[in-house]
């Protein structure tokens, strides 16, 4: 069963006229399925897109890598953002608290507190772990004859890796997912209120869950190189530590962070990989492909498109004055299919070198996770592959409905064994 590509624009499309009235708050039909050939218009004629709430939308390769390159010019701290769109409420007090959202001290704070517990020796230890859990999902596939790429397979294996640094108890695990999910809808451009108000009862139920997991951790610390939240707890050697409510709010970005991107890449590259069969085939004759595979995923279709930085004093990019106070989106997407830095982008080139995509930021804010994601994609990916290389959708799949994180919902596959 093939992919419904058919909502990408037709040859008729006016690419100058599309990109002259773009506004992220309401995109285009099509745009969700495909929305490359519109980030391709705006690249071209509207590289720094002001939108109509005095926004900009930049879209080349080179202005993303100017703006992560100055964290001192350009805020991530989204406190005078999120405060009119969330209100003073606890999913306020997540989203201006977690290490992404931040600038120093916070983010310095945080950010070294977690470095040496995402250390490579750390992850390495994770490996068998993970082959161990990859594995028995693909033996329940395998039981049934059929799976779902995503209910199944991609969204339980973060899910498993992160509750496992956590030290979440097996039994407690089932609601994460549907947390994580509606904590971070709520960054979309447009949140209905209702999906807000589902939001903040989500981080209401995270936090009385984990006060009690960290109450029970304190009492029995754990080897804090290999357990997230013992190493939180503890703090750096030198002594510094996290407030109670840093702490309660970083726990909870862990997950998201570690969650929903690490299911697209899995998901994505496997959907991918059904749209350009030579390159399967490919990989599946060369397995030794996979490390650069997985940066070809992630640049070919990035889980997380967007990104968000607020001016601090007036400047230009591109050409474009920025008074302070302007906020900017980053589209992560449209600067991974950027021409100018990448060869026939809209290529699948399981080979490609010099890939210097920003799939995982860049900067002071360079994902800390980005290791354990590749590590999680490569097991799940390459041993999915080995294991059932005839897999085929079986009805239709279903994407994902959010601007920010490109992904799919469900994708049933017959597994062909």
């Amino acid at each position: 069963m093939a992919l419904d590509r058919t909502a990408s624009p037709g040859t008729g499309f006016d690419a100058a006229a599309f990109a002259a009235s773009f506004d992220l708050r309401s995109p285009p039909p099509g745009f969700i399925d495909n929305p490359y050939p519109f980030y391709h218009a705006l690249r071209e004629h509207q590289p720094v897109r002001r939108m109509p709430d005095g926004s900009v939308f930049l879209t080349r390769h080179a202005d993303l890598e100017l703006v992560y390159r100055q964290p001192l010019l350009f805020s991530s701290d989204k406190k005078a953002e999120f405060l009119p769109k969330f209100g003073d409420t606890l999913l306020y007090q997540h989203h201006t608290t977690s290490l992404v959202f931040n600038d120093p001290p916070l983010h310095t704070r945080v950010r070294t507190i977690l470095k040496g517990a995402l250390a490579n020796r750390t992850i390495a230890h994770m490996e068998p772990g993970i082959i161990a859990l990859v594995d028995s999902l693909l033996d329940a596939g395998a039981a049934h004859g059929e799976m779902d790429l995503i209910e199944d397979f991609a969204s339980a294996i973060p899910v498993e890796v992160i509750g496992n640094l956590l030290g979440v108890p097996h039994a407690d695990r089932g609601p994460l997912r549907g947390w994580s999910l509606s904590i971070l809808g709520a960054l979309e451009p447009v949140v209905p209120a209702a999906a807000l108000a589902e939001a903040n009862q989500n981080v209401a139920d995270f936090l009385d869950y984990l006060r009690d997991l960290v109450a029970d951790r304190r009492a029995n610390l754990r080897d804090p190189d290999i357990d997230i939240l013992s190493r939180l707890i503890i703090g750096e050697a030198g002594g510094e530590r996290l407030s109670e409510t840093e702490l309660l709010q970083n726990c909870i970005f862990l997950l998201n962070a570690g969650h929903e991107t690490t299911t697209n890449l899995i998901g994505n590259a496997l959907m991918t990989l059904l749209e350009w069969p030579a390159e399967k085939a490919r990989l599946i004759a060369d397995p030794s492909l996979l490390d650069t595979a997985i940066e070809e995923f992630l640049r070919f279709e990035s889980s997380n498109q967007l990104g968000n930085r607020r001016v601090l004093t007036d400047t230009e990019v591109g050409g474009e004055a920025l008074p302070a106070g302007t906020l900017v989106t980053l589209c992560i997407g449209a600067a991974n299919r950027d021409p100018a830095r990448f060869p026939d982008p809209d290529r699948l080139d399981l080979a490609r070198g010099a890939n210097r995509h920003l799939a995982f930021a860049s900067g002071t804010h360079l994902c800390l996770g980005a290791n354990l994601a590749r590590l999680e994609g490569r097991i799940a990916i390459g041993r999915f592959l080995a294991r059932f290389p005839d897999y085929r959708l079986n009805a239709p799949a279903e994407r994902s409905q959010r601007l920010r994180f490109r992904g799919f919902l469900r994708a049933p596959v017959t597994l062909g064994c």
